[in-house]
């Protein structure tokens, strides 16, 4: 069985959470969102099952607390 690994750039990142760079960047920091991984050079981007991952769990946060 195969899986096919997806690299998500920044500017994809920004556009599926909604999150600006600098919060993005600030909650990393904080241990809040996954952590990028080194493309070389300065390119850095995140796998799409970590954000999908996170996205999920945010969501799963946000309707609990309305509860």
């Amino acid at each position: 069985m195969s899986h096919k690994l997806k690299i998500e750039r920044l500017y994809a990142v920004k556009e599926v959470t909604g999150l600006s760079r600098s919060t993005i960047y600030l909650r990393i920091k904080k241990g809040e969102f996954p952590k990028p991984i080194s493309l070389g050079g300065r390119a850095v981007g995140w796998l799409e099952s970590d954000i999908q991952r996170w996205l999920r769990e945010q969501l799963e946060l946000s309707r609990g607390e309305e509860e």
